[in-house]
C-alpha cells in the first residue's frame, strides 16, 4: 500500500459547464510546488470527480528534471488506488473500457479522486513546479488510441475493416501445438508486417480488447489501429468503429432495444455501423450470420456494408449491395478478412489484409479514416496490393464528382466516366451500371485512364467498376458514382 502524507500545496479548479465537452482549456488543473526536504515522500493531491464522466485523461508535467528531479505519478479513485506509473508516463487516461498500462480501466465514480506524487530524487537545495491538466471525458480519447495523426499525408491508406482475437473467437497454435486463443499482439505484428496502414479489431459483443490496443499503438506508429466491435445479434451482425463506450449488443425481436436503437446510439456518440457477410449461410452453421432482422432497419443509419469477406472463401454480397442503392441507400462497400488466426498464411482463407480496404483520407487517424468511409472514397483490393488503384470521376455540362459523391444533370446530357487504374496492367476493367455488365476494356500500362459515356435520362442511377484479372478474376471493386441521387449521403 501507498504512505499518503498531505503538503502545503497551490491548488486550482477549473471546471467546465459540462463535464462531456471539453475545448481546449482543461477540465481540472492541480498545481502546486515540491521541495527538496519532501525528498523520498508521497503525497497526494485530492480532486473531486463530478457526475456524469466515464472517461479521466491526465498530463503531468514538472521542472527542473535537468536537475535530476523525479516525480513520480499514479491515481486513487474513492476506494482504491487506480494505477501506479511512476516516472514512466506524462500522460494518462483510463476509463469504463479501456486504460493506459500501469492503470485499471473499470467505473469512474462520482466522488474525491486523488493524484498520487511520490518524489523518487529531488536535491535538497532545488524546487519543482508540477501541473497536472485533467479532462474528463475526452472526445479523442473516447475515439482512438492516439491523439494525434500517425502520418499527414493526404493519400490512400490500405487496412483490413474485420478480424478477431483471444478476446472473442480468435484462435491459433501455441508453442505446444495445441489451438489456444491467440493473443492481439499477434494480430496487430501480422498486420504490421504485411504493411497495412490501419486495422480494426471487431471482437464479437466485447470491449475488453481496447486495453490491450491501447497498450499496442505507442509502438505500432505506422499502424492506426482503430477501435472495433463486432455486433452480434441473432439476426445478423455488423461493425462498429471510433467508440469505446460500452454499447449493449442484446437487440431483441419484440419489446426493448432493438438493431435500430443501438445504430442511433452509435451514430450519436461519434461512430459508424457496417453491416457484415450479410448474404453468409445462418442457422447452426453460423449463428446470426445471416442478415435478416425481424424489424425494418432505418438504413440511413449505417454507412457501409461488407460487400466482400475473407472467412468464408471471399465470399461476396454484390447482390445485396446492388439492392440496396437502387432503393437510394449510399451504403459505402468495404471488405474486412474476418481474420480467426493471427497467424494464418498470407493469401490464405480469411488471412489479415485480404481483402484490404483502401480508403483515400487526409491524413492516418481514426476520424480521417472514418470519413474517407462515411464519403465512399473506398475501393476493396482483393489481392492485397501495397499499390494498386482504382477510382472514378465524372463529368457533366456543369458538374464534376469523384467516387463516393453525386453528379446532377439535365436528360439527355452527356456524362463522361473515368476509371483511374494503377499498377493492374493485363488486366481488364468492367463497367457496371445500376449493378448490371455496361462495357468491358483493357488495362495496357500500369497507369491507365480508361473512358466511357452515358447519356442522362434525369433518373437516379449509380455507376461503379472492378477489375478483373485476364482470367476472369476480380481484383478490385470501386464505390459508385451517384447520379441524380435524391438522399444523398
Amino acid at each position: 500500500m501507498l504512505r499518503l502524507k498531505f503538503f502545503s500545496v497551490a491548488l486550482l479548479a477549473l471546471f467546465a459547464l459540462s463535464p462531456c465537452v471539453r475545448g481546449a482549456v482543461p477540465d481540472l488543473i492541480l498545481e502546486g510546488t515540491v521541495q527538496g526536504s519532501q525528498n523520498h515522500h508521497d503525497f497526494a493531491v485530492p480532486f473531486r470527480v463530478p457526475s456524469g464522466v466515464h472517461r479521466i485523461s491526465v498530463d503531468f508535467s514538472y521542472t527542473n528534471q535537468a536537475e535530476r528531479t523525479v516525480l513520480n505519478l499514479g491515481l486513487a479513485d474513492p476506494l482504491q488506488v487506480r494505477g501506479w506509473s511512476g516516472s514512466n508516463k506524462s500522460h494518462v487516461t483510463l476509463s469504463e473500457t479501456d486504460a493506459t498500462p500501469s492503470y485499471l480501466p473499470g467505473s469512474i465514480t462520482e466522488g474525491e479522486w486523488k493524484l498520487l506524487i511520490g518524489v523518487s530524487n529531488i536535491r535538497s537545495t532545488q524546487n519543482s513546479h508540477y501541473r497536472a491538466e485533467i479532462r474528463f471525458n475526452d472526445n479523442t480519447e473516447d475515439q482512438s488510441f492516439t491523439r494525434t495523426p500517425l502520418s499527414t499525408d493526404h493519400r490512400w491508406y490500405r487496412g483490413d475493416l474485420h478480424m478477431h482475437t483471444a478476446h472473442s473467437d480468435g484462435s491459433c497454435i501455441s508453442q505446444s501445438g495445441r489451438q489456444v486463443p491467440c493473443p492481439l499482439f499477434f494480430t496487430v505484428q501480422t498486420a504490421a508486417t504485411r504493411g497495412l496502414d490501419f486495422i480494426a479489431i471487431t471482437d464479437h459483443n466485447s470491449d475488453a480488447h481496447y486495453s490491450d490496443m491501447r497498450e499496442l499503438q505507442p509502438y505500432f506508429d505506422r499502424l492506426l489501429l482503430i477501435p472495433g466491435r463486432e455486433m452480434t445479434s441473432f439476426w445478423g451482425h455488423f461493425n462498429i468503429y471510433g467508440l469505446t463506450r460500452f454499447i449493449d449488443y442484446r437487440a431483441t425481436a419484440g419489446e426493448g432495444m432493438t438493431i435500430n436503437d443501438i445504430l442511433r446510439q452509435v451514430r450519436a456518440d461519434g461512430g459508424i455501423a457496417s453491416i457484415n457477410h450479410p448474404l453468409s449461410e445462418g442457422g447452426e452453421i453460423c449463428r446470426g450470420c445471416h442478415w435478416e432482422p425481424p424489424m425494418q432497419i432505418d438504413f440511413s443509419l449505417l454507412t457501409s456494408v461488407e460487400i466482400i469477406n475473407g472467412g468464408r472463401e471471399m465470399q461476396q454480397a454484390m447482390p445485396f449491395w446492388n439492392e440496396h442503392l437502387a432503393q437510394g441507400e449510399h451504403l459505402t462497400g468495404v471488405g474486412g478478412s474476418d481474420n480467426h488466426n493471427a497467424l494464418s498464411a498470407p493469401g490464405s482463407t480469411g488471412s489479415i489484409g485480404w481483402p484490404t480496404t483502401v480508403v483515400e483520407a487526409d491524413e492516418l487517424s481514426v476520424a480521417a479514416i472514418l470519413d474517407g468511409i462515411r464519403r465512399g472514397r473506398v475501393f476493396v483490393d482483393l489481392t492485397a496490393s501495397r499499390d494498386r488503384v482504382l477510382d472514378l470521376e465524372v463529368v457533366g455540362a456543369q458538374a464534376h464528382a469523384r467516387m463516393g459523391e453525386s453528379i446532377e444533370g439535365s436528360a439527355q446530357q452527356q456524362f463522361e466516366f473515368t476509371a483511374l487504374v494503377s499498377g493492374c496492367s493485363g488486366s481488364s476493367l468492367q463497367w457496371f451500371f445500376d449493378g448490371n455488365p455496361l462495357s468491358t476494356q483493357k488495362v495496357d500500362n500500369a497507369n491507365a485512364r480508361l473512358h466511357t459515356q452515358w447519356n442522362g435520362d434525369g433518373k437516379r442511377h449509380w455507376l461503379y467498376a472492378e477489375i478483373q484479372s485476364a482470367e476472369g478474376e476480380r481484383m478490385m471493386v470501386s464505390n459508385p458514382v451517384y447520379i441524380h441521387a435524391d438522399n444523398p449521403r
